[in-house]
């Protein structure tokens, strides 16, 4: 049954958003008075109304000014983590740039993995989760390389840590004996020996071979070069320098709810479009939180809306959101602008003048604002 308040709540239905409804529903105290209800719902009803945007308010610019004007006050740094020099963390403006042009390979991606209990509060059972995760090559397995040119005999010394790895020399010859082909492999307890098979014509075989091997994934996750855990809040969590969500999201003790990446290319991919949007106004909010800088969040979300209306997601960039413009000078407006009036005249292609920035270059009154509603008079 519902209550009295909620009933009188719900009569509110079509002058707020549902969501607003049931968060004030579960925010106010059972034992209120109807006087005191109504008070509080006219008042988020009031805030509500002052929030919206008025009939030919231009959202886009004041939006892109909103972000323009403190993004020139960013800083061009990268951040790293103490006591670990492979992890470092694009922010600022290069991030905010990486961001809004959709770039498919940033510079350093990252995961922060959130994991389900016990390994989120049993630091052992964290270390040994990281270890597995982490990609191991064979190039950290070995100690020293030595090369026999003229018999094509490639000899690699083992560390003395695979214990630590969980592996063996057994189980390494298993996982390269699959990769390698035109070489035979033998091995003794802290050595691997490659000898080439068949003609040995080309002297630089074993040499590239040398190369080739230290590249090869042994164990963990592919992608994920570090791995640091960290306390947040009352639990432990894995950030990761290399991101793999696709790998990792399947894992039993990863909270695949929480678990996020810094890749919006790689968030469009698993999880689609609605993700990506949030990915994008979650990652950009970040990255001005930490600079100290105060933007209304919905700026920033126009711009994903924008970013991600066509089901596909388009970068602020020449060859993606304004490559979509129906307009042609607007088009032009941005760059390479003789290539875009040149591809117009050739296909006859019309321009309305619907929007700002052509009524701007033509000199003519914005669609905006006042100059929203044509007046018809009658001439005597």
């Amino acid at each position: 049954m519902k209550s009295e308040h909620e009933k009188f709540i719900d009569e509110y239905a079509g002058k707020l958003p549902n969501l607003v409804l049931e968060n004030i529903k579960k925010s106010i105290p059972a034992n209120i008075s109807k006087g005191d209800c109504s008070k509080v719902v006219e008042a988020i009803l009031a805030a509500h109304n002052a929030a919206k945007v008025n009939p030919g308010e231009c959202v886009g610019l004041v939006g892109a000014q909103s972000i323009g004007e403190p993004g020139t006050q960013m800083t061009l740094n990268t951040f790293h983590f103490a006591g670990v020099s492979e992890m470092n963390v694009t922010t600022g403006l290069p991030r905010i740039i990486e961001i809004f042009d959709a770039r498919k390979d940033i510079k350093t991606p990252m995961m922060e993995i959130f994991l389900k209990a016990p390994h989120n509060n049993d630091i052992e059972l964290l270390k040994k989760f990281a270890a597995k995760i982490k990609e191991t090559t064979f190039g950290e397995l070995a100690s020293e390389y030595s090369l026999n040119i003229f018999d094509q005999v490639l000899k690699v010394k083992l560390t003395s840590n695979l214990s630590d790895y969980e592996l063996s020399a057994k189980d390494l010859i298993k996982i390269i004996k699959a990769k390698v082909k035109g070489f035979g492999v033998e091995s003794t307890e802290d050595e691997i020996t490659f000898t080439k098979s068949g003609k040995k014509e080309e002297l630089k075989d074993i040499y590239n071979l040398k190369e080739k091997i230290k590249e090869f994934k042994i164990a963990g996750v592919k992608g994920i070069k570090q791995v640091l855990p960290v306390k947040r809040g009352e639990e432990y969590i894995i950030l990761t320098s290399g991101t793999n969500l696709k790998d990792i999201l399947p894992m039993p003790e990863v909270d695949a709810v929480r678990t996020t990446s810094n890749d919006i290319c790689e968030i469009q991919d698993l999880l689609g479009i609605e993700a990506v949007r949030q990915a994008i106004i979650n990652e950009v909010y970040k990255v001005i939180e930490a600079q100290g800088l105060n933007i209304d969040v919905r700026h920033i979300m126009i711009v994903a809306d924008v970013m991600c209306a066509t089901g596909e997601i388009k970068g602020v960039t020449r060859y993606g959101v304004v490559k979509e413009k129906a307009s042609v000078l607007a088009r032009a407006s941005f760059e390479t602008p003789i290539k875009h009036l040149i591809n117009a005249a050739l296909e006859g292609e019309v321009d309305k003048l619907s929007s700002v920035v052509e009524n701007v270059m033509v000199n003519q009154p914005v669609p905006v604002g006042t100059g929203l509603p044509g007046l018809v008079t009658k001439i005597k």
